[in-house]
This record gives C-alpha cells, sequence and structure tokens, in this order.
C-alpha cells in the first residue's frame, strides 16, 4: 500500500490511514516548513502526538521530495505494523505501533527486514537472540516482553545473571538509564557497570588512551607523569537490580542481577526521521 506523494500532504496520508486503521489507531500529516531540532526543511519525521481524541502517530512531510511510503506488513494481533520510507535509493524502515501502554515507533536496521516479526527480532541485541536461541525460547514467546532470556522495558532489554555477585562498593542507587538528550530516563533502584577496558585519561588525553600507550608515553617523556592521570573503565557492561521504574512503562522488579542491554535502532540510518522518544 503506497502513499502517492503527489497533491497535498493531507492527501497523500490517506492511503496509510487505511492501514493504521487496521491497527485501531490514527495517523495524521502535517507539512514540514521550516527545519526542526537543527535539520533541513526538506526532511520528514515520524512522531508520537496527542490530541482531544487520545494518542496518535504523526508523519510531517515536506511540500516538496517527500518520501515515497509503504506499509510492508500490517499485524493486527500484534498491534505492529512495518513501515517504509523510499527516496531514491534510500529505504528506511519504522516498526510502528502499540507497547504496554503508548503508542511508539522505531527505525529498524537491516536491508532484509520485509515484516513485523522480522523488525521485532531485527531491533534485539545480538547477545538476546543469542540467549533465546541457547535457551530455546518458543517462536511465540520470542514475541513477548518478558520470556526466559529476557525482560524488556521500552527499549530496554534486561538478561538475567543469577550467579553474578557485585561488591557493594560498585552499587549505585537511583542510577537513570537513557539512550541521549531528549528521551525520559529509567530509574533503575540499584546499578554497577563491570568489566570492560582499563585506560588512562588527562587534559592531553580526554577521550582516554590505553594502558599500553600509557605505559609507552610514561617511558617516552617522564614530564607525563605529571598530567593528572585518572583512570577508567571504557565500555563496562552496565548490570541492574530492584525495581525500574519509567512514567510510560509499568514497574519492573529484578530480584537478581541483570546485564541492560539497548535495543539496535541506533544501527539505523532511519533514527534520524524518528521524533518519539521512549
Amino acid at each position: 500500500m503506497t502513499i502517492h506523494t503527489a497533491g497535498s500532504v493531507s492527501g497523500a496520508v490517506q492511503h496509510l490511514q487505511r492501514s493504521f486503521a487496521r491497527l485501531g489507531m490514527r495517523v495524521l500529516a502535517a507539512p514540514t516548513h521550516l527545519p526542526r531540532w537543527g535539520r533541513r526543511a526538506s526532511t520528514f519525521d515520524i512522531d508520537v502526538a496527542r490530541d482531544a481524541r487520545g494518542e496518535h502517530f504523526l508523519i510531517r512531510l515536506p511540500e516538496e521530495a517527500a518520501p515515497e511510503l509503504l506499509t510492508l506488513d500490517v499485524r493486527p494481533e500484534l498491534r505492529q505494523l512495518l513501515l517504509l520510507a523510499r527516496v531514491g535509493e534510500r529505504k528506511d524502515k519504522f516498526l510502528c505501533g502499540f507497547d504496554e501502554r503508548h503508542l511508539f515507533t522505531a527505525a529498524v536496521p537491516g536491508q532484509s527486514v520485509r515484516d513485523v516479526v522480522g523488525a521485532m527480532h531485527a531491533l534485539k541485541p545480538t547477545p538476546i537472540q543469542v540467549s533465546e536461541a541457547q535457551l530455546r525460547v518458543r517462536g511465540k514467546d520470542r514475541l513477548r516482553r518478558r520470556n526466559a532470556a529476557f525482560i524488556r522495558q521500552g527499549e530496554w532489554f534486561f538478561a538475567p545473571v543469577p550467579d553474578l555477585i557485585v561488591p557493594a562498593e560498585r552499587v549505585r542507587r537511583g542510577e537513570p538509564l537513557t539512550r541521549g538528550a531528549g528521551s525520559k530516563p529509567h530509574i533503575c533502584a540499584e546499578a554497577a557497570r563491570l568489566g570492560g577496558e582499563p585506560v588512562m585519561a588527562c587534559d592531553k588525553h580526554r577521550n582516554g588512551i590505553s594502558m599500553q600507550r600509557y605505559t609507552h608515553i610514561l617511558k617516552s617523556n617522564p614530564k607525563a607523569r605529571n598530567w593528572n592521570w585518572q583512570s577508567f573503565q571504557r565500555n563496562p557492561e552496565l548490570y541492574v537490580r530492584g525495581d525500574i521504574r519509567h512514567k510510560d512503562h509499568a514497574t519492573l522488579h529484578l530480584p537478581m542481577w541483570h546485564r541492560v542491554l539497548m535495543n539496535t535502532e541506533n544501527e539505523s540510518a532511519g533514527r534520524e526521521f524518528v521524533a518519539f522518544l521512549d
């Protein structure tokens, strides 16, 4: 089902409205006259908005060079659909639907994704997919927010690590979990960052350097010992326990430590067109 972009923006979206209506959802269109968040005026975005009738999807389209929008798959039983936006040779895919309490949209990575179920799997981080295979999680259970391999809250996956012991001095309380500016944080009762690569940082090396390079610098330049070095762990794994709270989701209670993994939306180039942030 294609949206033909000739004519008005409002007229173009009528074809898409039929797809969302199969999910019991509304989609509205609005022209993009001005750049938003520093973007070019020619770009479009997909958002979740609210009016007197409740939540709906809002697609902002430029008057010129608007993308062709195609519904690839509609799954009423899952309350989700897969949308393709095509501009020339570029193709971006978006999973849209209802999750727990609210509407959502997420950019989907991978050129081979053709349907809703494929998109749901593509948004799972690799460690979660590996764990599901190892635990032989049934296909229908892999589509749930909770199974033997994980518990999910929004874009965050929590994988149980029942044997993990965290030293008390490494535990932080009330830790916010966020994917970036503009997103609403998930608040973790207890959190700890473990593992990762040890690095050394100072004013001359703010991003940190490996221990091997640090040792080389000290040997080649004795004055470097006075550069106020600090030690850090790069890319440590995050573990959480206890209540995980978010205003748009039911509170999770994790009685044991769980590893935290974010969905793979950041691997999709189409994420720049998603205005919605959980």
